[in-house]
C-alpha cells in the first residue's frame, strides 16, 4: 500500500481544491499581510457611511432642489416639481427684488456680526489664555468656570439667554434698569435694534471659552527659557507678547480664526431658539443661516432656499480658500 505524502509548501499552495481531514473542503486562507492592510479601511467605513449619510447625500440633494420650483404643492413627490434650471439663483442674485434685497441685507448684517463676534471672541479667549499662563492659587478653578460656557449644550444656554433677556421679568433688566438705573425705561432686547446685540452677547459667551482652550493648548508649546531669556534682557510684559507670545500662537491664531469665522457664520441655533418664537428674526439680527430657513419653511419655497443655500456654500469656499492661500503665502514669506 503506497502512502502519498503533501508537503507544507504543497498544501499551503493548494486553492479551493484543497480538503482538510475527513475530505471537507478548506477554504483559502488570506495572507496576513493583505488582512492588516485592510483593517484600517474597515473601521473608516461605518464613519464613511454616516458621513455620506449625513453630510454628502443631503448636500448633493439639496443641490438638485436649488434647480426645481419645488413649493408645498409638490412637497408630498418633490421629484414632480417643476425643472426650473438657474432661475432660483437668478431670483435669489436680483438685488433689485424683494428676495435679493433681502437676502443682501442679510448677508451684510451676518458679515457685521461675524467679524465683531469673531474679533471679541480672540481677544476675550487669548486674553484670559496668557492671564492664566503663569502658575498661582486657583488657576484651576479659574480655567474650569471659564470653560463652563463651552460645555454647555446649546440649546440650554439660549434659552437661559432667552429668559435673561426678557423685557418684564429678565435679569438684564432687573439689573440695569431696576438696580443700577442706567436706563429710564425696561428696554426690549429681543425686538428692534437691540436685538443685534443680544445676539452678540449670547453669541460671544457661547463662543470665547473655545478660543480660549485652543490659545491656552498653544501656549504650552512655547519654551519658558524665551520669557527667560526675555526677561534677562530687560523685556517687559508687553514686550514678550509682542514679541514671543504672538509670533508663536501664528499657526494656532490662523486656524482659530477661520473655524470662527465659518462657525459664526453659519450659526444657525443662536438666532433661532433667540428670535424663532416670534416667527421671524428683526431686521437688526437677521442672520443669513436663518434667513434662509425662513425663505424655505415660512414661504415654503424650498427650491429658492437651496439655491441660498449653495450659493452660501459657494462663497464660504472661496472665502476659505482665499483665506487658507495669503495665510500659507505669509507662512512662507516668514520662514524664508
Amino acid at each position: 500500500m503506497t502512502a502519498t505524502v503533501t508537503s507544507p509548501s504543497a498544501r499551503d499552495a493548494g486553492g479551493e481544491g484543497t480538503s482538510g481531514p475527513g475530505g471537507a473542503r478548506r477554504r483559502p486562507r488570506i495572507p496576513g499581510r493583505l488582512r492588516r492592510s485592510a483593517i484600517p479601511y474597515v473601521l473608516l467605513l461605518p464613519a464613511i457611511l454616516f458621513e455620506l449619510l449625513v453630510h454628502v447625500i443631503p448636500m448633493i440633494v439639496g443641490v438638485v432642489i436649488s434647480f426645481r420650483q419645488l413649493t408645498l404643492f409638490f412637497i408630498h413627490n418633490w421629484g414632480a416639481a417643476p425643472w426650473s434650471g438657474l432661475k432660483n439663483y437668478q431670483v435669489a442674485v436680483d438685488f433689485n427684488s424683494a428676495v435679493g434685497k433681502s437676502l443682501l441685507h442679510s448677508f451684510w448684517i451676518t458679515v457685521v456680526f461675524t467679524v465683531a463676534s469673531v474679533g471679541l471672541c480672540w481677544l476675550f479667549g487669548t486674553t484670559a489664555a496668557i492671564m492664566l499662563q503663569d502658575k498661582f492659587r486657583g488657576r484651576g478653578t479659574l480655567r474650569t468656570i471659564f470653560l463652563i460656557p463651552y460645555a454647555l449644550p446649546v440649546y440650554a444656554a439660549v434659552i437661559t439667554w432667552a429668559f435673561m433677556f426678557q423685557r418684564d421679568n429678565g435679569m438684564v433688566n432687573h439689573l440695569i434698569h431696576d438696580q443700577l438705573h442706567l436706563t429710564d425705561h425696561a428696554s426690549f432686547w429681543l425686538i428692534g435694534n437691540n436685538s443685534f446685540v443680544t445676539l452678540l452677547v449670547v453669541s460671544l459667551w457661547k463662543g470665547w471659552p473655545f478660543a480660549f482652550l485652543i490659545v491656552m493648548a498653544g501656549l504650552q508649546n512655547i519654551p519658558s527659557d524665551l520669557y527667560e531669556a526675555a526677561a534677562i534682557d530687560g523685556a517687559g510684559m508687553w514686550q514678550q507678547i509682542r514679541k514671543i507670545t504672538m509670533p508663536s500662537l501664528r499657526s494656532v491664531n490662523q486656524v482659530l480664526v477661520l473655524v470662527l469665522f465659518l462657525w459664526t457664520f453659519n450659526d444657525f441655533n443662536t438666532p433661532f431658539v433667540l428670535f424663532g418664537k416670534n416667527g421671524n428674526a428683526p431686521g437688526s439680527a437677521d442672520l443669513i443661516s436663518f434667513h434662509i430657513y425662513q425663505s424655505s419653511f415660512s414661504s415654503w419655497n424650498f427650491g429658492s432656499g437651496s439655491a441660498m443655500s449653495v450659493l452660501l456654500l459657494l462663497f464660504l469656499l472661496v472665502v476659505t480658500g482665499v483665506y487658507l492661500a495669503l495665510t500659507s503665502r505669509g507662512r512662507k514669506a516668514s520662514d524664508g
